[in-house]
């Protein structure tokens, strides 16, 4: 049963989810750092039947700063909320992060937003969480308010693993190494880009391995190469295993970055089908082929590999 989750597009939230424990955080990719602090929120909520809130906010604030920052994201939002059913969130609010929001002063976010419209009881905030214009609050601001407003801040210890932290940037840098293996574990499931197929410039068909073509749009741009993945259509659960090409298809002088996903045994028109790629293993490096032959025998080869 598909756990029911209310979506909020600004702080106006039902009484019922008022005085409330209150998560805050990009939580991209929702990796197991993240799933700790969700699991002791689990905790807190058995024991003071309080409702489990997120707020997140939509761009992220890092890619609204940085416009050059096109291709950041571990998850799309979509997936953000899927991932979130699982870990008995009752409600989320997507606040819109524009000009005039990143403005607000700091003081004023805590008081006519986290107390005033939400009446929190519980604030879950990472150590080196900054809000507020100019990034001005921090976690000792919002301590110092405590006891004035009545809320109580819980700062868990940021989970680690070989002494390194686990989070949201380390596993962008795997993911831009080719290390899937590692960043899956991390997130603890096979990362994954979602999206839908267009049609292109049916260059796989051509040369007899069809492939169904995804914009990446603004996800974080992995290794460039060949991958083994699995595919399922939106709204099934069942997985075609399969190879893809993430990059610029330097043959064919390619500019745009894209996923190309060549799937076994299977015929079917996947235009406009919204697919989820779930990423395996990382087979080998884009390179630049002399002619298409040569480019169809390693296709084979990655295959062979990719079956294995």
């Amino acid at each position: 049963m598909v756990r029911l989750i209310k979506i909020y597009k600004n702080f106006n939230i039902i009484k019922h989810h008022k005085r409330s424990i209150i998560l805050i955080g990009n939580f991209d990719g929702l990796h197991l750092g993240h799933q700790k602090l969700f699991k002791l929120a689990k905790n807190f909520k058995k024991k003071y039947s309080l409702n489990i809130g997120v707020l997140t906010f939509e761009p992220m604030p890092k890619m609204f700063f940085n416009n050059n920052l096109s291709n950041f994201r571990i998850s799309n939002q979509k997936q953000k909320i899927n991932l979130l059913k699982k870990h008995n969130v009752d409600f989320v609010i997507i606040k819109r992060f524009n000009k005039k929001f990143s403005k607000v002063k700091s003081t004023n976010f805590i008081k006519n937003i986290l107390v005033s419209k939400l009446q929190a009881k519980f604030i879950f905030v990472s150590n080196n969480f900054r809000f507020g214009n100019r990034r001005e609050g921090d976690v000792k601001q919002l301590i110092k308010y405590e006891k004035i407003f009545n809320y109580k801040i819980v700062k868990p210890k940021p989970l680690s693993k070989n002494k390194k932290i686990i989070s949201s940037s380390l596993i962008r840098k795997l993911l831009m190494k080719g290390k899937i293996k590692k960043a899956n574990e991390f997130l603890n499931r096979e990362w994954s880009i979602e999206g839908m197929v267009k049609k292109g410039r049916q260059l796989g068909k051509k040369i007899g391995f069809p492939t169904a073509n995804i914009d990446i749009k603004d996800y974080i741009i992995a290794k460039t190469g060949v991958y083994a993945v699995k595919v399922k259509k939106y709204g099934t659960n069942k997985f075609i295993r399969g190879i893809a090409n993430l990059g610029y298809r330097p043959t064919f002088n390619q500019k745009k970055i894209l996923l190309e996903v060549h799937l076994f045994n299977f015929s079917k028109n996947l235009y406009n089908k919204y697919l989820t790629v779930n990423f395996l293993k990382f087979i080998r490096k884009e390179k630049k082929f002399k002619n298409v032959s040569e480019l169809k025998k390693q296709i084979k080869i990655d295959i062979s590999k990719a079956k294995k």
